[in-house]
């Protein structure tokens, strides 16, 4: 069986980063869910009121062999701003942190280089301040959150929110 890697990662709102990756090549799966909180399985409810130290995630699956790490990581340093603390638009919280959960400290070694990398490139004209931790927690999103683009195109958030995030994300050749 081939192996596969997990890249967790917090970048605002999960159905926006559920909605880039499943767009990028070598990604096998992405599932919303909770991660870095003390709280046991929460609640989305739960995790709208800040209170549980969880930030909405995607749990992306991919193939090493047809993308990197890193190249997960080039994609999440465009797909959102990871110079703005704790919010993403207008998605204002905790929940909503730009971090990088890592699973191993190759993982953690190249999310820190990344980081720098990206910083110095001036792509973003301000500090990068998202967060590299590693995983100690993760659960599941509720499942209505799955795919939560794909089967509401004309709901108003993935109008006016992620549908022009992934169109410059197309335009640009970073997703298919």
């Amino acid at each position: 069986m081939k192996q596969t890697e997990i890249a967790t990662l917090g970048g605002g709102c999960f159905w926006c980063v559920e909605a880039v990756y499943q767009r990028v090549g070598g990604v096998l799966s992405v599932k919303p869910g909770y991660a870095g909180g003390h709280v046991k399985n929460p609640s989305y409810k739960e995790i709208c009121t800040g209170q549980t130290g969880h930030a909405e995630v995607a749990r992306i699956e991919f193939d090493p062999e047809r993308i990197s790490y890193d190249q997960i990581l080039n994609v999440f340093w465009q797909a959102h701003d990871p110079t703005t603390m704790n919010k993403q638009g207008n998605d204002v919280g905790t929940q909503y942190r730009s971090v990088i959960f890592y699973h191993s400290d190759e993982q953690k070694n190249i999310a820190e280089s990344s980081k720098v990398d990206t910083d110095q490139s001036e792509y973003w004209p301000n500090p990068i301040v998202t967060e590299i931790t590693e995983i100690n927690t993760y659960s599941d999103a509720e499942d209505y959150h799955n795919n939560y683009y794909v089967e509401n195109p004309n709901q108003p958030y993935c109008i006016f929110v992620i549908k022009p995030k992934l169109d410059k994300l197309e335009k640009q050749g970073i997703i298919e």
